[in-house]
């Protein structure tokens, strides 16, 4: 089995927040990330499929289509947008983009693509928020 990973670029903007929480409980628990005017992040995102080497091209995917689909389905609809305000897993306002929430949205996203080309499965999501913070996500167990 082998792995290939892609990485990609975005910038986009958020905030956190419960509209059931009072506007002092939202800034105790999310604190400067309650700020309603939002704040941005340059995020990464690693998409990993698995599967086999073709005999003939030795490719996993042709690493062309994979950054067409990451373009397609995660950097068209998220970056230099505002998550809350234009993303339709997040403008409900019932999730907050989350780090987290981000690698499971784009796993969501990424996931029809590539089980529909065949030959490669979605393997991994991993979303950047900082060089430091990252959250990963692999699919239902």
């Amino acid at each position: 089995m082998l792995f290939l990973t892609r990485r990609a670029t975005f910038s986009a903007s958020h905030y956190y927040w419960n509209d059931a929480w009072s506007a002092e409980k939202n800034g105790q628990v999310f604190g400067r990330c309650a700020n309603r005017n939002g704040h941005g992040h340059n995020y990464t995102i690693e998409v990993t499929v698995a599967g086999e080497a073709d005999p003939v091209t030795g490719f996993v995917v042709d690493l062309k289509w994979l950054k067409d689909v990451m373009e397609r389905e995660v950097l068209a609809a998220w970056d230099h947008r505002h998550l809350n305000l234009e993303a339709p897993e997040f403008a409900s306002a019932t999730l907050n983009p989350t780090t987290e929430n981000l690698a499971i949205a784009a796993w969501k996203r990424l996931e029809p693509s590539v089980a529909a080309a065949g030959g490669a499965r979605l393997s991994r999501v991993r979303i950047y928020e900082t060089p430091e913070i990252f959250a990963e996500y692999r699919g239902e167990p």
